[in-house]
């Protein structure tokens, strides 16, 4: 790997998509409300071009049938609780943690930088899912959707980490799969490393010109300048 990273003192990290492919119980949760509402159901590639910007919008999207839609409000008004209700049941049934992700978290934590989830997931399926495949002792402080006022790609997020931790955005890293976590990372001013896996909208996430894009988080060690100290530690 060419690209070299001098380390920051904190690393931010989103989740779907980036630690966790949760598209399997996402899609899921979406054709099981599709069907009650005797609409009819779509792919799993098809939701994951719609996951990335809150519940609220995943909702719309399917009921539209695509990104830029208008769903029907009485239908929305319908689906948004059978969907919340069917994902709180199924949050990690299928959902997995990508491989490299342990051994990259693990890296950063021997480094000694600070470490957030920032996710536009809502808490309750954030937290859940953290748990439930075991992530959620990495991270110090969660920030999901429904936790601030604004989400990514809205720089509010990755500024209020950077402040709990009293870290200058400029010694901050996003680590994110789609063109929402480049723009809130530049709007907050720290770094973007994107993963080249992940929900992107179909698209590939070059195009939005990342520091660097990596395929696994195991590639971290290879793309962070550390310290000694922290290497014999890692």
């Amino acid at each position: 790997m060419e690209t070299r990273i001098a380390t920051p003192k904190l690393v931010v990290v989103d989740l779907d998509g980036t630690l966790v492919d949760s598209l399997p119980d996402i899609a899921f949760c979406i054709n099981r409300m599709l069907t009650e509402l005797s609409l009819p159901t779509v792919g799993q590639e098809r939701v994951g071009e719609w996951v990335g910007n809150g519940t609220e919008v995943l909702v719309r999207r399917a009921l539209a049938g695509d990104m830029h839609g208008k769903a029907d409000e009485g239908y929305y008004a319908r689906a948004l609780p059978i969907f919340t209700q069917l994902y709180a049941q199924h949050t990690s049934d299928r959902s997995r943690v990508y491989d490299g992700v342990p051994e990259g978290l693990e890296f950063l934590r021997a480094s000694g930088v600070a470490l957030a989830c920032v996710t536009n997931k809502a808490s309750a399926f954030t937290h859940k899912l953290l748990a439930d495949l075991e992530l959620d002792a990495y991270f110090t402080l969660v920030i999901s959707g429904d936790t601030l006022a604004r989400k990514k790609p809205d720089p509010l997020p990755l500024l209020h980490a950077a402040r709990h931790f009293s870290v200058s955005p400029d010694k901050g890293l996003l680590i994110g799969d789609s063109a929402n976590d480049v723009k809130a990372a530049r709007a907050a001013g720290f770094g973007i490393v994107c993963v080249s896996y992940g929900y992107n909208h179909g698209n590939d996430i070059r195009a939005s010109m990342p520091d660097a894009v990596i395929d696994s988080l195991a590639e971290l060690p290879g793309l962070f300048v550390v310290s000694a100290q922290a290497r014999t530690a890692s």
